[in-house]
């Protein structure tokens, strides 16, 4: 299987190379940044690509965004993100319309090399490897979006008011209701997305969130 790592760590790049050669694969390239990424991918078109998440130039999410780019480009070329953190609306992106050839691993949590290797070949020829934390924060936060569906295109309306930083006398005004109309809106608003009495929680921040989080 020809393979390209993009790591920028140099110790961590040539221990993944070292590991993958011994193994009987063939590393026809490993790189540092994001953009030299997607330029050896266009000019091997490898079988597997193994891509860090956080590295140059911004050392954010460029290698998640460019395996992204990958998947969109040359999708016969699988991808196997190795990172140490779930990023989750990149990670949900990627695994949005097709899992094959794809897959999501946590450094920290990959501890026996066989297994690793299996993963490796698994993605390589068209199969899915999910570490069990990526998938079950992946499924959080479907969750999280979906209780927004509960909400009337009206109680919607009013969070977004809120996200605003108006009160319910601002939001009675813009939307031309009373103030008692805002309030059993905004009390439907906290029934909907679970929101109970707490006295150590903001009900109203917390449904903010929940609004900025989809």
């Amino acid at each position: 299987m020809r393979i390209v790592i993009a790591e920028d760590s140099v110790l961590l790049r040539a221990g993944l190379t070292r590991l993958l050669v011994d193994a009987g694969e063939e590393v026809v390239a490993s790189v540092g940044d994001a953009d030299e990424l997607l330029r050896v991918v266009e000019l091997h078109r490898p079988d597997l690509a193994v891509v860090d998440v956080r590295m140059p130039p911004t050392h954010t999410d460029d290698g998640l965004r460019a395996a992204i780019e990958i998947r969109r480009r040359w999708p016969e070329t699988g991808i196997l993100v190795l990172s140490q953190y779930v990023e989750e609306s990149y990670a949900s992106e990627l695994l949005a319309v097709d899992t094959g050839g794809l897959g999501y691993l946590l450094k920290d949590r990959v501890a026996d090399v066989t297994e690793f290797l299996a993963d490796v070949r698994r993605v390589g020829a068209g199969g899915t490897a999910l570490d069990p934390e990526v998938v079950a924060q992946l499924l959080a936060r479907s969750r999280r979006g979906s209780t927004l569906d509960r909400l009337s295109p009206r109680e919607r309306e009013v969070l977004g008011l809120m996200a605003e930083g108006r009160s319910n006398q601002a939001i009675a005004q813009a939307l031309v209701v009373s103030d008692g109309a805002v309030e059993k809106h905004v009390s439907n608003i906290f029934t909907k997305l679970d929101l109970l009495p707490a006295e150590q929680d903001n009900r109203r921040v917390l449904a903010v969130l929940r609004w900025l989080d989809s």
